[in-house]
């Protein structure tokens, strides 16, 4: 079994002379594994995470790999955290809290020591449970494929492995392990599919591990084809303009464009209902927005523009007299006294001191606002100005204006009011100006 480990390290890029990070929770699969890996010689360090989940015996699994690697003369990183509490802060899962615990601290200790590659103990059966878990789920094609034989710097040297071949090894080898109590109960979904539903699926195939990995080959060849495609129309159809992505609606004319729209919004957080409905509204509903968790699509001018979501920032009381004042990532400038002198340039507003009131609110323009243009009489919406002045939908969120007594005086960065402009009689001007921190 060793030959068949190697051969496959090496079909993965994974050479002897590379340092592994060998993940051991001290159960089957990951003492197989470090047993493994030693007697091919790799260099490798043993991580061990003691979720403090299960009291003494999740001890007593820390003090038996500490021994293992005493007795081998390996080095080993052991670590203990509240799982818990994580959770409770972030809002997931104890599952989840202990995978993203787990992983930060192999991430640690990779880029402290110089590991190469960090290694995990999932074998061709747990590639199988996944593929059913995330089959009952919904999933795409990467879902199907089962796990990864190797993500970045985390590889699984095992995946080609039966759990059966591997009980066999370990009573061969006479490897000592520890048995985790909670893989025993049907509580969590992958035990039961473990114990209930993949047993029943043997009845019809005997031989359904072998079955599922000749699939995941042929899957896995598949989504490598798809993601060079994928690579390609991205090349060619998305694009970066500052902080912003963008793809042109016209490039998603093909009807089969879907998998690789879906690919890419994927990344920021919109899902497969979403990105149809994004498909469907690209043509004919300029102005609609989506929202992820993260991120803002807007369709506008004939092009998807996709912006990391800001929380609108509170307003801010603003005095008048010179000082700056901060919103969000912007800054409100104030400068007192100044020439009263006409100024043209839109970034600055020099406005009539007198007709404004000792306090002013500096905020982000809301739905109803109005004002009245430089050079008008009559007032307009200031949804309607951003509208004619061509602000991109994803911008206009991001729009503040500077208000004296409940009257807009300056739309921050392009018109000021006419009501407070400088004027034959003005006798005293001040200087507003808003810039980007």
């Amino acid at each position: 079994m060793n030959n068949l480990v190697a051969t496959y390290l090496n079909d993965l890029g994974v050479q002897p002379h590379h340092k592994v990070l060998v993940a051991v929770s001290g159960g089957l699969d990951s003492m197989v594994m470090a047993t493994i890996l030693l007697e091919l010689k790799f260099s490798i360090g043993i991580a061990h995470v003691n979720f403090g989940l299960r009291g003494a015996e999740a001890d007593a699994d820390q003090l038996f790999v500490e021994q293992w690697g005493a007795l081998h003369r390996v080095l080993v990183y052991s670590t203990q955290v509240e799982t818990k509490q994580y959770a409770q802060q972030h809002g997931i899962s104890i599952q989840m809290a202990a995978r993203e615990l787990r992983y930060q601290w192999f991430n640690e200790l990779t880029a402290q020591h110089g590991y190469d590659f960090i290694a995990t103990g999932h074998h061709l059966n747990d590639s199988l449970e996944t593929a059913l878990i995330n089959l009952s789920r919904g999933t795409g094609l990467e879902g199907l494929a089962g796990i990864a034989p190797r993500s970045g710097s985390r590889i699984r040297p095992l995946l080609r492995l039966t759990r059966q071949q591997i009980e066999v090894y370990a009573a061969e080898k006479q490897i000592a392990w520890r048995e985790d109590g909670s893989n025993q109960t049907d509580a969590y979904l992958r035990n039961f599919i473990r114990h209930r539903v993949i047993p029943q699926l043997k009845k019809v195939n005997p031989t359904l591990e072998n079955s599922f990995a000749e699939t995941t080959i042929h899957l896995q060849a598949d989504l490598k084809l798809l993601q060079h495609n994928l690579h390609q129309w991205q090349t060619a159809h998305v694009h970066q303009r500052g902080d912003d992505l963008i793809l042109s609606v016209a490039s998603l004319s093909n009807p089969h464009i879907i998998p690789y729209l879906w690919r890419t919004l994927q990344a920021y957080g919109f899902g497969w209902e979403q990105t149809q409905a994004i498909l469907a509204a690209a043509t004919g509903q300029p102005g609609k927005q989506f929202f992820s968790q993260t991120h803002v699509l807007a369709i506008d001018r004939g092009e998807l523009l996709i912006t990391r979501r800001v929380e609108t920032p509170p307003e801010v009381v603003v005095s008048l007299e010179p000082g700056s004042y901060v919103m969000g990532t912007q800054t409100l400038e104030l400068v007192l006294p100044v020439a009263v002198e006409v100024i043209t340039n839109p970034e600055v507003a020099v406005l009539d001191a007198e007709k404004l009131a000792p306090t002013l609110v500096w905020r982000v323009w809301q739905p109803g606002d109005y004002f009245y243009p430089l050079g008008m009489d009559k007032r307009k919406k200031v949804s309607d100005f951003l509208v004619d002045e061509k602000i991109p939908v994803n911008k206009k969120g991001r729009v503040t204006v500077l208000e004296s007594a409940g009257e807009i005086v300056w739309i921050a960065g392009l018109r000021i009011d006419n009501r407070f402009k400088l004027t034959k009689i003005s006798r005293q001007a001040v200087l507003f100006r808003v810039t980007q921190m």
